[in-house]
């Protein structure tokens, strides 16, 4: 058996599609992780990858959390993931983009795709003339847009949750609040904190983009690698994943991690630590779930009122997973993990076939 079935099944994978059009560039691969609750969803990240067991490790991990964030989320969809290796801004062309769609095409909706890191709307319309199983796509192409601030919006509602576990209340006036990473939904979250009444320190590795935010935005920033030192109420991690490790816990003086990155926790040893120090954890797929949902939202005839109306949710569903972790004194990443395990295996159990409504 090789390394790559080895590591399917220990992760519990369906499908792993490996691709590649020597002439247009394309070398990726597409990772299904489970159709139980539906057809997978999962965006197209392009990134520049060291080695093929880089990509692999990061498409098997980023589509099995699609999974458990479509069945915490309540939504009929499974998941799914992409990565092109390349670097986005020297290496994307539409010939690349186009034979990726045909791949898309082949597997005849098992996997529909999106957006991701080293990808944008543009993109997508690109991918779209050669498969319509593609969701993200402009307004002006019948799709819902840029999701970042629909999920923004999530994690502001998520943010007020676990506000009103910690400290009763669900506003967030007064509190501080450090957001890592100041792109799309960083940014986006950045505004609706300040409309809010929370002051925001932010960073990005991007200079530039963070004196925009210093200009426009009217926050303090600091140095990246100094954001884990700035003292605050709430820890927002919006960039790339594994934010809080072994190096970097010690240096939080927060009482709440609420972000919109994904596999924002580098370990399970780390999140016990986390729940240790009493630092309160609002599971990274739970609460940056409103750009799944915008797609979801699309994929049947985008309606924003519906796609805000179920990203809302988020704060139930929080509340829910703070509750099973308070009664079985557990992280909540564990309750989480809990509460979507429980939904996809009464459906396996059942036989149940769904379709995305």
């Amino acid at each position: 058996m090789t390394r790559t079935l080895k590591e399917m099944q220990r992760r519990g994978h369906e499908q792993v599609m490996f691709v590649q059009d020597p002439k247009a560039g394309l070398c990726g691969i597409i990772a299904i992780h489970s159709t139980v609750l539906g057809p997978a969803l999962g965006g197209t990240r392009m990134y520049p990858y060291g080695s093929e067991e880089e990509a692999l490790r990061d498409v098997l991990e980023l589509s099995r959390g699609m999974t458990y964030k479509a069945a915490a989320a309540g939504l009929n969809l499974g998941g799914g993931k992409a990565v092109i290796i390349g670097d986005p801004r020297t290496d994307k062309s539409e010939a690349l983009l186009r034979a990726f769609g045909r791949f898309v095409n082949r597997l005849n909706g098992l996997f529909y795709t999106g957006e991701d890191v080293g990808t944008d709307v543009r993109d997508l319309e690109t991918v779209a003339k050669e498969t319509t199983y593609v969701g993200g796509l402009s307004r002006e192409h019948g799709g819902g847009g840029d999701p970042s601030p629909i999920t923004a919006y999530g994690v502001f509602q998520g943010m007020k949750a676990c506000a009103a576990e910690r400290w009763g209340s669900p506003s967030v006036r007064g509190r501080r609040v450090t957001v890592q990473g100041l792109g799309k939904v960083g940014w986006n979250l950045a505004c609706r904190l300040r409309k809010a009444g929370a002051t925001v320190i932010g960073c990005d590795v991007d200079p530039a983009r963070a004196k925009v935010a210093r200009d426009r935005l009217r926050i303090a920033t600091v140095d990246p690698e100094d954001i884990y030192g700035v003292a605050a109420d709430i820890f927002a991690p919006c960039a790339l994943g594994g934010a809080i490790s072994e190096l970097t816990l010690p240096r939080l003086g927060v009482e709440i991690i609420a972000g919109s990155a994904n596999n924002q926790i580098l370990s399970a040893t780390v999140a016990e630590e986390v729940f240790r120090r009493g630092i309160l954890y609002a599971p990274d797929y739970v609460i940056n779930a409103g750009g799944l949902v915008n797609v979801y939202v699309e994929m049947n005839g985008y309606d924003q009122t519906r796609a805000l109306r179920l990203t809302q949710q988020i704060y139930g569903r929080l509340r829910n997973v703070f509750a099973l972790s308070r009664e079985l004194n557990v992280p909540t990443s564990v309750a989480a993990d809990r509460i979507a395990e429980e939904r996809l295996g009464a459906l396996r159990t059942s036989g149940a076939v769904t379709k995305a409504a």
